[in-house]
């Protein structure tokens, strides 16, 4: 029997989804204020990036080790991670002005929105069980949004302090939160681990098709989050070289936002052609978008933000399908504590790409930066099409 998912559900998760996640990029969006304020290094981008990554990926590993998104509530889960992010968030307010106090932050804000994101996509799991692929487009979209959020505070508040992005996103984590235990709780198909079993994050690999849906991931973050994190840079430089006035953090937001549509699409198209397909044709896209980024640096500026564009649409638009994936080939019992894996794994792997960026942009033109990313969707579709093959599409 089908069961009915109120009306509130899926908008309300969506909202505390996008909330949450504002806090991920918040750092990012003010370090320029900051560098000027704090006299941090120039090359602070990628350490205050991957501070949070770090956070993350530690913050991930232990939510799966302790299996606490299967073993507990998710929604209250949720609320205490918000809460405590948002007050690490805002913390640099009031803290002493340092590089090691910024990087502190960023760290233990990262490992408290582990228990937003991947615990949002786990409650949406025990709620929307049949039509997954579809709802996790709408909650990556979500992601996207909360992540490109801080970037547009910073361009539109640009003669507040940057304190105002700090509050602004640290008051909308809060609500988020409250959304979420207050109008979403515990989905009908939510099915309680079992006591504390470290063992599980390695019994979850020897199923082959997890396996696949997580490899396809895992090249899809190789990408992501260093496009993401250097789009400012591309942007500073195409406006040197080309002699452009582009606005690096309207730009910034705008190219990360569309990403949410690529999201929300891409999750309708999964309900028919199945989220492996969706998953390989994004990867696709940004792949050859990868080995083609130096020649973009040519194009005139309506062209070359076009083309910004389509990336930023394709770069996550796979990112729920994966989701979707990894969710529904793990074990019944352990979906939580699969996703949760992942999802610490595939951060861990944007360390890598962001130092490796962030050092090759000291040896190479800005112009080749982005062209050492196609390592990622390049693996990535090797095992996506395994996927195809074993006849796993559903959404």
């Amino acid at each position: 029997m089908t069961l009915s998912v109120p009306k509130r559900v899926l908008p309300s998760i969506v909202f505390a989804q996008f909330a949450g996640t504002s806090l991920w990029f918040a750092g990012n969006a003010i370090l320029k204020e900051l560098q000027l304020e704090w006299n941090l290094p120039e090359d602070a981008l990628a350490a205050v990036t991957s501070s949070v990554q770090l956070g993350f990926i530690f913050g991930t590993f232990i939510f799966a080790l302790l299996s606490i998104a299967d073993r507990f509530k998710p929604s209250r889960v949720f609320l205490l991670c918000a809460l405590a992010g948002s007050a690490l968030n805002v913390s640099l307010i009031f803290l002493p002005s340092s590089y090691f106090v910024l990087l502190s932050a960023r760290f233990l804000t990262g490992v408290f929105i582990a228990g937003i994101y991947p615990v949002g996509m786990k409650i949406a799991s025990d709620w929307f069980e049949g039509k997954l692929g579809k709802a996790l487009g709408y909650l990556v979209a979500a992601l996207v949004l909360g992540s490109a959020f801080p970037h547009l505070l910073n361009y539109t508040g640009s003669s507040l302090s940057w304190k105002f992005v700090l509050i602004g996103t640290s008051i909308l984590a809060v609500l988020g939160g409250l959304a979420m235990i207050l109008f979403v709780g515990e989905g009908p198909h939510r099915k309680k681990g079992s006591k504390f079993n470290p063992a599980k994050i390695f019994e979850v690999f020897k199923v082959k098709e997890f396996r696949s849906a997580a490899f396809g991931y895992f090249g899809h973050m190789w990408e992501l989050y260093t496009f993401w994190a250097f789009l400012p840079v591309v942007l500073v430089y195409y406006n040197e070289t080309q002699g452009a006035a582009l606005h690096p953090s309207l730009y910034t937001f705008i190219i990360m936002a569309i990403g949410a549509i690529g999201c929300v699409l891409g999750g309708f198209i999964s309900v028919k052609k199945g989220s492996a397909k969706v998953a390989y044709t994004f990867l696709m896209i940004s792949g050859i978008l990868c080995l083609i980024s130096p020649l973009i640096f040519n194009l005139n500026e309506t062209f070359f933000i076009a083309s910004l564009l389509v990336w930023g649409f394709a770069v996550i638009g796979d990112s729920a399908q994966f989701s979707s994936l990894t969710a529904k080939t793990a074990p019944k019992e352990s979906v939580g504590t699969a996703i949760t894996i992942v999802v610490s794994i595939g951060f861990l792997l944007t360390i890598p790409s962001i130092q490796l960026l962030g050092y090759l942009s000291t040896v190479i033109d800005t112009k080749w930066l982005m062209f050492s990313l196609f390592i990622g969707p390049l693996f990535g579709l090797v095992h996506t099409k395994k996927l195809i093959k074993e006849n796993i599409t559903k959404a």
